[in-house]
């Protein structure tokens, strides 16, 4: 008999968090602000990050879950920049949100966030590096000291674009950032 009342409880609790992860439907926005900094240079996929809620979850005019209430959330993709091209990925998406003091799961469209291009800052150091070997060959010993100081040059300015050339998706701690609920 003790069995028998054990499965049936577990099942209406199984019954009743799954009510709860209805309370939030598809298309609900939710607003956080994430705990501590993601970075496309350090992140895993896999890895969980912790946020706020910046903004109360209402539906159909009640209030679901109050501003400042926990939100976990997990790393689905992360992509490390590359020195001379491809700069970093991130994207995120939200797993859970406290509603009525329990964590509810809840799918979201995923969150992608983009490092700055290479292109302009690399033609920039490369560009400038060949354009100062050319000068100072120019005046060391004419055209063909130029055109030695131009591939010099560039040289140099590739270098330094290696060197500096990482360009991350950063995610700043406390950033507010919008997810869409989705149906599971």
């Amino acid at each position: 008999m003790l069995g028998k009342s054990l499965k049936i409880a577990s099942v209406l609790v199984l019954m009743a968090l799954g009510a709860m992860a209805q309370t939030i439907p598809a298309g609900t926005r939710l607003t956080v602000r994430v705990g501590s900094e993601i970075s496309s240079g350090t992140a895993k996929a896999g890895d969980r990050f912790d946020a706020t809620l910046a903004r109360p979850v209402v539906v159909n005019g009640k209030t679901l879950a109050r501003t400042g209430a926990p939100v976990r959330g997990k790393v689905t993709s992360a992509k490390s920049s590359g020195r001379l091209h491809a700069p970093g990925e991130l994207t995120l998406r939200l797993t859970s949100v406290q509603v009525n003091g329990r964590m509810v799961p809840i799918a979201t469209h995923a969150y992608s966030a983009k490092g700055k291009g290479h292109t302009k800052s690399n033609a920039t150091k490369i560009g400038g590096g060949a354009a100062a070997g050319a000068l100072i060959g120019a005046l060391a010993g004419g055209g063909k000291a130029a055109a030695i100081g131009a591939g010099v040059g560039a040289g140099a300015g590739t270098g330094v674009a290696v060197a500096t050339g990482k360009e991350e998706a950063v995610v700043p701690a406390e950033a507010a950032l919008t997810f869409t609920t989705t149906a599971k």
